[in-house]
Formats: C-alpha cells, sequence, structure tokens
C-alpha cells in the first residue's frame, strides 16, 4: 500500500480526493497494489465539497502529513508561491514524494524544489501544472524522448481562449467576453494572470525546459496578454483567412531559443486554430515524428484531477519496485544556449493603421515599411469617408521585431495617422 497526503481542499484537491476514492479498485487493478488516501489537510473542513470523507483523514493541521511516517506522497493543491515552496521543501526534507499542479511556483521556485528533491533521493511529480488533464509532461519526458523538439506552440489558457472564441463567434468585445467568462467560473475574480498572459508564460516555461534542456527560464519569456484585442481586428483577421489565438510559443533556431505569449493570427484551417471555448492544445513538432497534436480539457476539478493521480501512481509504482528517479523529473544537464530576445525574432505581422483618407497615405506608410525591410504581403481599406480617419490593415511578409516597432513609431508621427497603431504577429502559412 502507498499512503498520500492531500494539503488543500479547493477545486483540484476536491477533484483528486474524489478520483482516488471513487476509482479506488480501478487503480488497484491497474497498479498492482492499494493506493490510499489517507490525509487531507485544508484550512476549511466543514464546507461540503461533494465528497463523502472518510472520518479521520480530514485535518487543519498540515503536520500530520509531514509528520506521518506513513505517508509516502504528500500532493500539494493549494497553489500561490508561499506557503506553498515551504511546504514542498517540508516534505521532501521529510523524504517523501511530492505530487504538484502549482505551476506559477514551479516556474518562478522550481529550481529550488528540484535541487531539493534530487539531494533528497526523492521524486516531483508535475503532470497537472501544464495543460490539466492532457498528459503533455509525460509526453515531452517519455513519449518525445528519441526527438529534437523543433517547436511548441501552445493554446494552454482555457480563460483566455473562451474570451477569443466568444469574441470571434458572437462578435463581443473583451470586458463582455470577460464578465461572461467570471460568470461561468472560466475567469477568477483578479484575471490578470489569465488575460494578461502570465499563466501561459509559467507552463511554457515548464514545457521549454522539457523541451530543450534549458533551466526554468519564466523571467526570459516575452509576455503579452489579450485584454487590448478587438473585434474589429478579428474581423479583420478573418477576412484574411485566420483566427486570433493567445499562444505559447517556444521553437529552436540557429542555436537560440524562442520564449515567448502573445496573441497570434493562425490559419483558420490549421487543427489548433479550431481549439474553441476553454480547451486546450499543445502542437509539438518533433525531428522524428513529425506534427504531434494534444487536446482536452485545460483545467477544471476532475480533469486535473485526473493529472494529479496519474503523478500518484507513477510514484507509486517507483516506489514499490525501488525504481526512483527512473525517469528524471528534469534534465539533469542544462544546456548553455541563448535564449533570443523578442527584438531579435523574426515573424510575420497584421497592422491595423487608423488613416486619413487621402491620396498618398498607402504610399507614406509602405514607403516607411520598406525603410525596415518589411514588404506587405496584402492591404485592406474598409470604408470611403474622404478627409476621415478610417482603418487601413496591411499584413507583412516576415520581417525582425525591432525593424517592425521602429517603423511602428515613425508611422504614428505621420500627421496623417490617428492614435497608436494595432499590430498582432502571424504564425503559419506565407503568403505568396
Amino acid at each position: 500500500m502507498v499512503n498520500v497526503g492531500i494539503i488543500g481542499f479547493g477545486i483540484v484537491g476536491s477533484g483528486t480526493a474524489k478520483i482516488l476514492l471513487k476509482n479506488k479498485d480501478v487503480l488497484r487493478e491497474r497498479v498492482g497494489f492499494e493506493i490510499n488516501l489517507r490525509r487531507i489537510a485544508d484550512l476549511d473542513i466543514k464546507r461540503d465539497r461533494g465528497i463523502k470523507i472518510p472520518e479521520g483523514v480530514l485535518t487543519t493541521d498540515v503536520n500530520m502529513i509531514f509528520n506521518d511516517p506513513d505517508i509516502h506522497i504528500v500532493v500539494e493543491l493549494m497553489g500561490g508561491i508561499r506557503p506553498a515552496k515551504d511546504f514542498i521543501l517540508k516534505a521532501i526534507q521529510n523524504r517523501k514524494h511530492v505530487v504538484t499542479a502549482n505551476k506559477a511556483l514551479l516556474a518562478t521556485e522550481g529550481t529550488d524544489i528540484f535541487d531539493a528533491a534530487r539531494e533528497a533521493g526523492v521524486e516531483v511529480g508535475f503532470e497537472a501544472s501544464v495543460a490539466g488533464a492532457i498528459p503533455i509532461i509525460k509526453v515531452m519526458k517519455e513519449g518525445l524522448i528519441a526527438n529534437r523538439i523543433k517547436a511548441i506552440y501552445g493554446i494552454i489558457n482555457g480563460t483566455s481562449n473562451y474570451i477569443l472564441t466568444k469574441m470571434t463567434d458572437h462578435n463581443v468585445e473583451f470586458l463582455d467576453a470577460l464578465k461572461e467568462a467570471q460568470a461561468l467560473g472560466y475567469a477568477e475574480a483578479d484575471p490578470t494572470f489569465d488575460i494578461e498572459g502570465i499563466d501561459t508564460a509559467h507552463k511554457l516555461t515548464i514545457l521549454a525546459t522539457l523541451a530543450y534542456g534549458i533551466p526554468l527560464s519564466f523571467n526570459s519569456v516575452y509576455i503579452e496578454g489579450i485584454s487590448k484585442i478587438s473585434t474589429q481586428d478579428i474581423s479583420f483577421a478573418s477576412e484574411l483567412g485566420y483566427k486570433v489565438k493567445l499562444l505559447a510559443i517556444t521553437k529552436e533556431a540557429d542555436g537560440e531559443i524562442e520564449l515567448r505569449v502573445h496573441p497570434t493570427m493562425l490559419p483558420k484551417e490549421y487543427l489548433i486554430a479550431k481549439v474553441d471555448g476553454p480547451f486546450n492544445a499543445i502542437y509539438v513538432d518533433g525531428d522524428a515524428t513529425g506534427s504531434t497534436l494534444y487536446y482536452g480539457r485545460g483545467a477544471g476539478s476532475v480533469p486535473t484531477g485526473s493529472a494529479v493521480v496519474s503523478d500518484i501512481a507513477d510514484i507509486a509504482r517507483n516506489i514499490q519496485k525501488n525504481a526512483i528517479g527512473r525517469v528524471p523529473t528534469i534534465p539533469r544537464i542544462f544546456r548553455d544556449i541563448r535564449i533570443k530576445k523578442i527584438d531579435d525574432v523574426v515573424s510575420r505581422y497584421y497592422f491595423r493603421f487608423s488613416a486619413l483618407d487621402k491620396p498618398g497615405v498607402l504610399s507614406k506608410i509602405s514607403g516607411i515599411l520598406g525603410n525596415y525591410n518589411i514588404s506587405i504581403a496584402s492591404v485592406i481599406q474598409k470604408g470611403r469617408r474622404l478627409g476621415e480617419a478610417v482603418p487601413l490593415v496591411v499584413l507583412s511578409h516576415e520581417a525582425k521585431e525591432k525593424d517592425m516597432r521602429q517603423a511602428i513609431e515613425e508611422i504614428d508621427r505621420l500627421p496623417v495617422v490617428m492614435g497608436k497603431t494595432v499590430f498582432i504577429r502571424v504564425e503559419g502559412k506565407e503568403e505568396s
């Protein structure tokens, strides 16, 4: 028997407990022994979670988990940085294995946790930290182990994807879509981490470490959220054959790694562009496998709980077979490779200029773009209101980010351009 203690009895904690209790027989059949939920620690043990917990399992004293010699695996599901980090380190210090869904903690403080676990000879499972029910961590650590990873593109925040889907399908502006997401429970009361791309960047940090063998590099991720996206830009994107998604991107090229999170236009026909609502998807391009796509629920009590329990089962098997460390938690040796600065990234771009409807305006704008080595692939100009500002939409060929920003800065100073230019990066097929 392997005994488990859970810290945190919220959404994911209750989902994990539900699976461990409801599917106890299934787990026993599949792993060959019993996985027993011995203790759950939470500050609130009175509130009904809709689960019948055996008597004596619930406690408000977290030390009953740390000090119990019969608990083998500690599951941290409280979230946040402190005291979660302290609890995990204490569990490791007591030679207990750890499972966590805490992507923010791992992305920002994970080095300390993984170093402590390696020194103590215990394992850290974190399948639930990225993309909920999608087993992407196991895919990266085991399924694609024979591949050099060329690129990863991920829709890994369900809140932002729900909002963008609502804006796309129902022509709802950002703030109204956000309010609906909050009402449905897809967005927190403070949605900053979701809508500003921070949550996505936490997850991308973890994926990039597994894909490229680099240290956890959250502070090197370029982050841009969706709060400035408008239905006008979504409509123009559609007219051009694209959909707007908040995308996590990491790729290796020319001896450098890209790490970026931002709204991205993707061709409508791409499978990942068809992933809507609160669902997640991760596209991985390996040199041996080619393109692979992983799709499923990226959050939720039971879907995320499923990922937590998969880690518990893996570690429990390793305990029983005396095979701790069989699959390294993260790479043992990190590569010394440069993270590319956003200024050096090469992309295609969508621009929306608010320009006066006067002769020669397009030639002035295209002239400045040309001066910065930015060539135009296509143009849309809507409306005719002579002497008034109208949207002028330009889709570019590939250009360097630094050149793009300098060009926009110069264009925005033109007397015929009203307000700041909107731009969105474009991935996928190149325009002929």
